[in-house]
């Protein structure tokens, strides 16, 4: 399914408890970054139905907050996906689910970039998280 997600999902609200992106009113909502589910490792995973877009009358699906942030990270736009853990999820409830779904991305030519970038992002956390889970 199409959706709408990276940078312009950041700025739209979701259904999660999280922060999201707060610069609305600088972003060109004229050309919407649109992917495809079936493209990603990720599928339908945290597309959300029913959301408003701005000047784009109607519904649309929208990655939630997690989703557009996983979508940024595995095609290596880390600097717009820089402060995902304390400026847009901002709530740990949601570490364990994310670094779930960063796992899915260890055979992505960049896995050494996205480990380096989410290592600065949440620490000995993240280090931890893949030394529990280095067989998988």
């Amino acid at each position: 399914m199409k959706y709408i997600t990276g940078i312009h999902a950041l700025n739209l609200r979701c259904s999660l408890e999280t922060c999201g992106d707060w610069h609305q009113p600088g972003i060109q909502w004229k050309n919407l970054t649109i992917r495809e589910s079936e493209d990603s490792v990720f599928g339908d995973y945290g597309i959300e139905d029913n959301s408003l877009v701005p000047d784009h009358p109607g519904t649309h699906k929208v990655a939630n907050h997690i989703r557009a942030l996983l979508d940024l990270v595995s095609e290596g736009n880390f600097g717009y996906a820089q402060g995902m853990n304390k400026d847009f999820i901002c709530n740990d409830i949601y570490t364990e689910e994310v670094f779930s779904k960063l796992l899915l991305l260890k055979k992505s030519h960049i896995w050494e970039k996205i480990k380096d970038f989410i290592g600065k992002e949440y620490g000995v956390s993240w280090l931890r998280f893949l030394k529990e889970h280095e067989n998988e």
